[in-house]
């Protein structure tokens, strides 16, 4: 039981792990740097998307979709 309860937990950080990831990839944060820094940050083990998701989410802006 108790080591569905840690699969369970690591799958939702690869998942919010994931998301952090695609997120930064789509938006415009002013510089490469900038996104690159973000893109690592999101990478982090567990704390990265946490940190990524209070600090670095409203920073960024959502580039139009090109069609």
């Amino acid at each position: 039981m108790v080591i569905k309860i840690w699969i369970g937990i690591g799958l939702f950080f690869l998942l919010l792990t994931w998301w952090a990831v695609i997120d930064v990839s789509k938006k415009d944060f002013g510089s490469v740097i900038t996104k690159v820094l973000w893109g690592f940050t999101a990478l982090i083990p567990f704390l990265g998307p946490l940190i990524y998701f209070a600090i670095g989410y409203r920073k960024g802006r959502k580039t139009p979709a090109k069609s």
